[in-house]
């Protein structure tokens, strides 16, 4: 970067007239000494992106496709029949637009097998990234207490784009929840623990983004609907 600062400064120098005015002089040196800055704070920037990416991991680690991992379905929601053969996990967070895509996904799975399949919810609020998504995970899990979670699991993937604290308690609203008891689950330290769970066991399963699906333990990677379907029947197949 330095060398392209000091040919631009170069060329500056050389098309500036021989025959000028003290003033004129003086306003060309002013007009190079702010590029000459501007330039300098760029290299500077560009630096420190640098040594940023420099210091970045090469990339995600391998993931092992026929490694299962332990996925204890504790106080998770389930979508299916509770002694289903087949477990599929999902690690989901509301605000995030790719996993308001996965529904579309995780439904089709569960309707070509309603009596083989049981979906797990998993919440894993990116918080760093999605500040609505802790909110939006905690007021799902007060709808869960009245037996209601899928029905506000839809409701806010619907506007995941839109979760603010107004959107969200309308949609409790319409679902007829008695608000009260609502809002007293919703802010019960024990609801932020619950899903502080779900995303420590996401970190011990190394997930590292949403939406990420487990089939039996092992962590898919595709989801095209087919191919699962197909992994599915051979799964129905064992004793």
């Amino acid at each position: 970067m330095k060398r392209w600062g000091a040919v631009l400064c170069g060329t500056l120098l050389a098309i500036t007239p021989v025959a000028v005015s003290a003033d004129e002089t003086d306003d060309v040196r002013e007009t190079q000494k702010k590029i000459l800055e501007r330039l300098d704070a760029q290299d500077k920037v560009l630096q420190q992106i640098l040594q940023k990416v420099q210091t970045m991991p090469a990339g995600r680690p391998a993931v092992d496709p026929n490694k299962v991992y332990e996925l204890p379905i504790a106080d998770s929601p389930i979508k299916g029949p509770k002694d289903a053969k087949v477990v599929l996990v999902e690690f989901s967070d509301f605000q995030c637009p790719f996993c308001s895509r996965a529904t579309t996904f995780a439904n089709e799975v569960q309707a070509a097998f309603p009596d083989d399949v049981k979906l797990v919810y998993k919440h894993l609020p990116l918080t760093q990234i999605h500040p609505n998504a802790m909110p939006a995970a905690k007021a799902s899990i007060a709808a869960q207490k009245q037996g209601k979670f899928w029905e506000m699991h839809d409701a806010l993937f619907a506007i995941y784009n839109q979760l603010t604290p107004e959107n969200i308690t309308k949609a409790a609203e319409k679902l007829e929840l008695d608000m009260k008891q609502f809002e007293k689950d919703r802010d019960d330290p024990a609801t932020e623990k619950q899903v502080q769970a779900d995303m420590k066991l996401a970190q011990d399963s190394s997930v590292t983004g949403t939406p990420t699906f487990f089939l039996q333990g092992k962590r898919l990677q595709t989801r095209d609907v087919g191919v699962v379907k197909t992994m599915i029947e051979e799964i129905k197949k064992k004793p």
